[in-house]
């Protein structure tokens, strides 16, 4: 059962991100098609593999929206899901480049994995008090190009999720591939079905 607040809330999302799911799978395919943002890349492939990587997140109802009404000074959360628990499910992404080396690089690495965590659990805290919706009934991850944020989700409860660069490029070159033959397959199925 779904408490009232997070009824509310959901409400709300489909008011100000009206878009359908197919919609917005479209708009992400075409990212993919035409990488021009290796953050929005990341976000495209989150949302097209989203059963596999967060497989209780049952519907997206916001991206890159505030979650006070139009208070974008008071940040965007990249997704929120509703989950098959009747939760919310806050996602923050971060394309952090691993492949970059020296000093410099090993430090804006280190400022982009505590920003990603400091953006979501403040995003957690500031859903709650404006939806007054209980902190156990909101969830958060943190997803990125970096497998080093593991360990820093334990103390702080928050699902941390990574692919690394070399395997989100792979998927980039072979996603119309995989998109292809799954149409085949499932035009196959429908005329033997057809036959039968």
């Amino acid at each position: 059962m779904i408490a009232d607040e997070v009824n509310n809330f959901v409400t709300h999302c489909k008011r100000i991100q009206p878009q359908s799911q197919e919609e917005i799978k479209k708009f992400f395919e075409g990212v993919v098609s035409f990488p021009y943002d290796n953050e929005l890349l990341l976000q495209a492939y989150l949302f097209l593999n989203i059963e596999r990587i967060f497989p209780f997140c049952s519907e997206l109802l916001l991206f890159e929206k505030s979650p006070i009404a139009d208070y974008t000074d008071l940040g965007k959360c990249d997704f929120v899901y509703l989950s098959s628990f009747g939760n919310i499910f806050l996602i923050e992404t971060k394309f952090i480049d691993t492949e970059a080396t020296g000093a410099t690089e090993r430090k804006r690495r280190n400022k982009h994995r505590n920003k990603v965590f400091e953006q979501v659990i403040t995003l957690k805290s500031r859903f709650s008090e404006y939806w007054n919706i209980k902190l156990d009934q909101l969830e958060c991850a943190v997803f990125t190009t970096d497998s080093e944020v593991a360990w820093r989700g334990t103390g702080v409860n928050v699902v941390t999720k990574s692919i690394s660069m070399d395997k989100l490029k792979y998927w980039r070159r072979n996603y119309k591939t995989e998109v292809t033959s799954h149409k085949s397959e499932f035009r196959i199925q429908n005329e033997l079905g057809g036959c039968k």
